[in-house]
């Protein structure tokens, strides 16, 4: 058995944690947040809305059922560090390939375990989001303090033409009837599987890519994706949204989509206190008075009074904990976005029926 190494945590404010290290023997930096989902922690990894974070994986034990090559978002490990109360090194389902443990060393993710997260997520839910540092390499709390004064705060933070392509890319059958664009800033892979799945061919462009260019792919509609980091930096992306909208043609957007939606709307965003990141969020659709069950995963949202007041978009879901606006449609254009997952894995699936609504827009 691998000898254990000690490591700490310590969050912007001074509050420090001793723990064990996991994963790689480092230290990292990045805004704390947590996720209460009970399951799915290699999608939460690899989920590019998670650049630039450390995570703290609300329930238990993580990593008991070890990494499989197709449970991932994207091409690898986008948090910045993990925090767990148990993190497995070993694990029992047959169709795994590795262990979490062996995952977070080849993609050199720094981690600590026996933490009381418990404790540290009634902190974090209390004093709201900050910025937090980890450690197994440098155990002097002075000297992380230190270190820790250097990290940006995210808000104000431009992260999505990080984690975009680099190259355009195509996913789904050449000879589909529809073709849609998309605009990565971050997006999921099972989000471009949801449209493809659905009879689409789509293409997908750098977040900094102009309307013009976005066009040559003769597009039926229109995609704006997820992403990391505030949206309110992002004058590129709301122009061309705005040149999207011009042309009428159907636009969908998820999460940090959904907040340049409303930014191209003149509807400010802002930095939420602890942001919603978990499996079973209850979010309302006022169109049809059902409750969805959502995955979540935002720190900014959509400002709930300019919303209202607009004459240009109108509310389409409301979060069922605290009233925050999970969706919009803008009037009189085939546009609109939610603030949630509904290509969620491995779920809940209850809002999938989005891209049929959006796939039906476009069809002839």
């Amino acid at each position: 058995m691998t000898p254990t190494k000690p490591a700490i945590l310590m969050l912007e404010d001074g509050l420090v944690f001793h723990g064990t290290a996991f994963g790689k023997i480092g230290t990292t930096t990045g805004e704390i947040c947590f996720n209460t989902g009970m399951t799915g922690y290699q999608e939460v990894f690899t989920d590019p809305s998670y650049y630039g974070q450390i995570i703290i994986m609300n329930t238990v034990h993580v990593g008991n059922y070890g990494v499989k090559d197709s449970d991932v978002e994207s091409t690898g490990i986008k948090i910045k560090g993990l925090i767990g109360r148990n993190l497995e090194p070993r694990f029992s389902r047959i169709q795994a390939v590795g262990s979490l443990q062996e995952y977070l060393e080849k993609e050199g993710i720094v981690s600590i375990e026996d933490v009381d997260t418990r404790a540290l997520v009634a902190h974090v839910r209390t004093k709201g989001a900050m910025n937090c540092i980890i450690s197994s390499e440098i155990l002097d709390v002075a000297k992380l303090k230190e270190e820790l004064k250097k990290v940006p705060s995210m808000d104000g933070l431009e992260l999505a033409s990080t984690v975009s392509t680099k190259e355009v890319y195509h996913v789904g059958d050449p000879q589909a009837a529809i073709r849609i664009s998309v605009l990565d800033f971050g997006v999921k892979h099972n989000i471009l599987e949801c449209m493809a799945q659905r009879g689409a061919y789509v293409r997908v462009h750098p977040a900094k890519t102009s309307l013009e260019e976005l066009e040559k792919f003769k597009p039926h509609g229109y995609f704006l994706s997820n992403g990391p980091g505030d949206p309110a930096p992002m004058d590129y992306a709301v122009r061309t949204i705005k040149d999207i909208l011009k042309t009428d043609k159907p636009l969908f957007g998820i999460c940090l989509g959904h907040q340049l939606l409303a930014l191209a709307n003149d509807i400010p965003t802002f930095k939420m206190h602890h942001g919603h990141r978990g499996l079973n969020h209850p979010v309302k659709n006022l169109q049809t008075g059902r409750c969805e069950i959502t995955t979540q995963n935002h720190g900014f949202g959509v400002d709930p009074e300019a919303v209202r007041a607009s004459d240009r978009v109108e509310i389409t879901h409301v979060n069922l904990n605290d009233d925050s606006i999970e969706g919009i449609r803008v009037k009189g254009k085939p546009a609109f976005s939610v603030q949630y997952h509904p290509e969620a894995t491995p779920g809940p699936h209850d809002s999938r029926y989005l891209f049929d609504d959006f796939l039906q827009m476009m069809r002839p």
